[in-house]
């Protein structure tokens, strides 16, 4: 019963009120900075999970669960988003940035590496220093991740804002939307709420991890399945509605900025800062998501960076990465874990 504690009608209303509170706060940020403090309040979750479960010893549920939630956001997030969006506005083309777009790719990308070389340099016994060398290129690779990391946002935000310049904003200055003249609270009210929900959903998380194991045996679903798949499906329902209800306003700019942008938060930022604090505990957190895992990340980081290439949207492109996760899901439904020892 614990696992479904995220689906009582209180929370359900909790998961509404989090992307009202986003899109109140857009209005104060703009569409760039709303949708990274969007993804940062999503992502709080999934940081506090990770090092509640890294204290823990549970390794590979840290790794499992900010790899799915990595994918969530990119397939099922951003699918369903261009989906509902291509759906209400089929009569005319939806666009964004596409220069943004593909710096969160190459982002995405460099992530993938440097998930990669860690798995690769185990899985092909080539190590200097075996059961060391992996770990200790872990950590230099996390250290280069939050520089990279670091450096992104003083270009987003400072050194080239122009860049990420909404779309939008020369079609909503001629617009006389009624919605759109002003934000119903205030935007310190909306980050005061922002904190108290994600506090809220996080101390829910804590309860759902201890319940893993337990949700595993009874409904007979491998722990990757549901560290994978279900926990991220849950953990994600806030961003989920807030990247839905964006699109559907045609303000596609803060929905890549909340499914994009949180996948690139959390594979340039959470998974290294996971590392280090994993350093600092004396646990041997690394980024060998081991190859299954890896070659699916890699794969998708792929076709998303294809779908955004164009700077368009339609409920067919959606479709397709709806139908992609659905792929992905399937496959984790039927993987074996080889490595459960440290859960």
């Amino acid at each position: 019963m614990t696992f479904f504690i995220f689906f009582s009608p209180l929370n359900e209303l909790i998961f509404l009120c989090l992307p009202f509170c986003c899109r109140q706060l857009a209005f104060f940020t703009g569409p760039t900075v709303g949708g990274l403090l969007n993804a940062t309040f999503g992502n709080a979750t999934e940081m506090i999970i990770s090092i509640y479960a890294l204290k823990n010893g549970m390794i590979r549920v840290v790794q499992q669960s900010l790899l799915g939630s990595i994918l969530s956001n990119m397939l099922l997030v951003l699918g369903c988003a261009f989906f509902c969006g291509g759906v209400v506005h089929h009569q005319k083309v939806q666009n964004f940035n596409k220069a943004a777009a593909l710096v969160n790719s190459g982002l995405l990308l460099m992530a993938v590496m440097g998930l990669l070389f860690p798995a690769v340099l185990h899985f092909t016994h080539t190590e200097v220093h075996k059961g060391k060398s992996e770990l200790a290129l872990s950590r230099f690779s996390s250290c280069i991740m939050l520089i990279a990391y670091a450096s992104y946002l003083f270009f987003q935000l400072k050194s080239q804002p122009s860049l990420y310049g909404s779309l939008d904003e020369p079609r909503e200055n001629n617009e006389n939307s009624d919605e759109d003249e002003a934000a119903e609270i205030t935007q310190w009210e909306a980050i005061g709420w922002l904190a108290v929900l994600t506090l809220w959903i996080s101390v829910l998380s804590g309860y759902l991890v201890d319940a893993i194991q337990g949700a595993s045996d009874s409904m007979n679903m491998p722990v990757a399945f549901i560290s994978v798949i279900l926990l991220p499906i849950v953990g994600n329902a806030a961003e989920h509605a807030s990247a839905i209800m964006f699109a559907m306003k045609d303000k596609l700019d803060i929905t890549l900025g909340v499914a994009i942008g949180s996948s690139t938060q959390i594979s340039m930022f959470v998974i290294p800062f996971c590392v280090i604090v994993g350093w600092i505990m004396g646990k041997p957190m690394d980024l060998n998501f081991q190859l299954f895992e890896t070659a699916t990340l890699f794969i998708t980081v792929l076709v998303v960076a294809f779908m955004l290439q164009e700077g368009k949207s339609n409920y067919f492109k959606g479709l397709m990465l709806i139908l992609c996760y659905l792929i992905v899901a399937a496959s984790f439904f039927v993987h074996i874990d080889p490595s459960n020892d440290d859960d």
